[in-house]
């Protein structure tokens, strides 16, 4: 009997050479003030290799549109080798969409400015990692400020009063402004005082610290859904029976499973029936997914990160060696990382409501056991700080990344709750 498609797997592409080879690199969000995507930066991680050799696929993703579409073709800034801004940058100035990040020390290189003055003459967006270093009092700093569209502050470094000062300077010049490092939420508050146009840091993954839990009706009416779930050990008849009366969480699900994506090899019609194609379990992960899909008061960025740590989860977990039944377990963990944030309350308090697995419990509140070593590569991997691991392993991860995206942005498209 040929088995059934993994749904969050989609088969490997022949690898011809290295150019070939996904990007051992994580797309961080920028989001503006309404919390809706301002851009992607691109960022590289430590110990990848040869940098000659990663700049040169950097191009090759550029120009056959593979870095588009993991971008989804959002504006996008990354970061190049001098000697490729010096030398092969052309390919640039035909994707409008895409940015050069630059230090305040290129101010200092004549060949780099010249270059960059060019880039920026053609229409190429230039963003400025400022950092905290200082706007003021110096001509090459003024010539870059000329050149550039974008400035990027650094909110962990300048005290509120500097980060203020220099963002409404800035933002009086015309110049987009941009706040970067913003890893706590009263920073993030202040930030949503000032002329900003963006804002990127850790801030987006952290619950807002609240002192007594309150859960909205929408996110009441959720962990009802997921408590039933959990309950009894439903099988497929229960689960179509749990979601019977919510037609539009049964039409986006049914929706997703059947898009060409996936390419079953018929179409499911009922929740019954994905139940038994695909398993309680997966099925069951999947209307967890699409639920969380509803919440229309959270950052889109944020739904798509947890559906990328589900699905990197679970492929972790096959890499290990992990049986199905707890691959599919390991899914659950990385979508429900993120549930304390996407509730706004204490992962502690969501997960009463919820009957989960002991496993998983253990990884999400006490960080220990299988699950919680499966997200901290994650959490190592999302923040680039994998330290030390030979290349071999970070191509292995940039490879589970690069397919974790592609399938999360396939079925946030269908969790979605706002009209395509």
């Amino acid at each position: 009997m040929m088995s059934e498609p993994a749904l969050s797997s989609r088969p490997a592409s022949p690898v011809a050479n290295a150019n070939d080879l996904p990007l051992p690199a994580v797309r961080i969000p920028m989001l503006d003030h309404e919390r809706q995507l301002f851009a992607y930066e691109i960022v590289f991680q430590p110990d990848a290799g040869d940098e000659q050799a990663l700049m040169q696929r950097v191009l090759s993703t550029i120009t056959d549109g593979a870095l588009t579409r993991l971008v989804r073709g959002s504006r996008t800034f990354l970061t190049l080798s001098r000697e490729l801004l010096l030398e092969q940058t052309d390919v640039l100035m035909h994707q409008p969409r895409f940015g050069v990040v630059v230090r305040p020390e290129a101010a200092d290189d004549a060949p780099l400015m010249e270059r960059l003055r060019q880039m920026a003459q053609r229409g190429c967006l230039l963003l400025l990692d400022a950092g905290d270093a200082p706007l003021q009092g110096s001509a090459r700093i003024e010539a870059m400020l000329q050149m550039v569209q974008f400035v990027r502050l650094d909110a962990s470094r300048l005290s509120p009063d500097e980060l203020r000062e220099r963002s409404e300077r800035l933002h009086e010049r015309g110049i987009w402004v941009i706040a970067g490092q913003v890893d706590d939420h009263p920073t993030y508050q202040r930030c949503l005082a000032l002329p900003l146009h963006a804002i990127q840091g850790r801030y987006l993954f952290l619950p807002d610290q609240v002192e007594v839990p309150v859960l909205s009706a929408n996110r009441l009416s959720i962990l009802r859904l997921m408590r039933a779930l959990g309950e009894n050990n439903p099988g497929p008849v229960e689960l179509g029976e749990i979601i019977r009366n919510d037609a539009v969480l049964s039409y986006k699900l049914l929706s997703c499973v059947n898009s060409a994506y996936f390419g079953l090899p018929r179409q499911l019609k009922s929740v019954q029936q994905a139940a038994i194609f695909f398993g309680v379990t997966r099925m069951r992960n999947w209307i967890y997914t699409m639920a969380l899909g509803g919440m229309d008061d959270r950052p889109p960025e944020l739904l798509r990160a947890a559906l990328i740590r589900a699905h990197m989860c679970e492929q972790l977990a096959e890499a290990d060696g992990m049986p199905r039944d707890r691959r599919e377990l390991a899914f659950t963990a990385g979508l429900f990382s993120l549930l304390d944030t996407l509730m706004c309350a204490p992962m502690e308090f969501v997960l009463e409501h919820l009957p989960l697995m002991p496993e998983i419990r253990e990884a999400l509140v006490e960080k220990r056991g299988p699950y919680a070593a499966l997200l901290e590569q994650i959490n190592a991997w999302e923040s680039g700080t994998l330290g030390g691991q030979p290349p071999q392993r970070i191509q292995r991860l940039a490879g589970i990344y690069l397919e974790a995206t592609q399938w999360a942005d396939q079925v946030y498209a269908h969790a979605d709750p706002t009209p395509n």
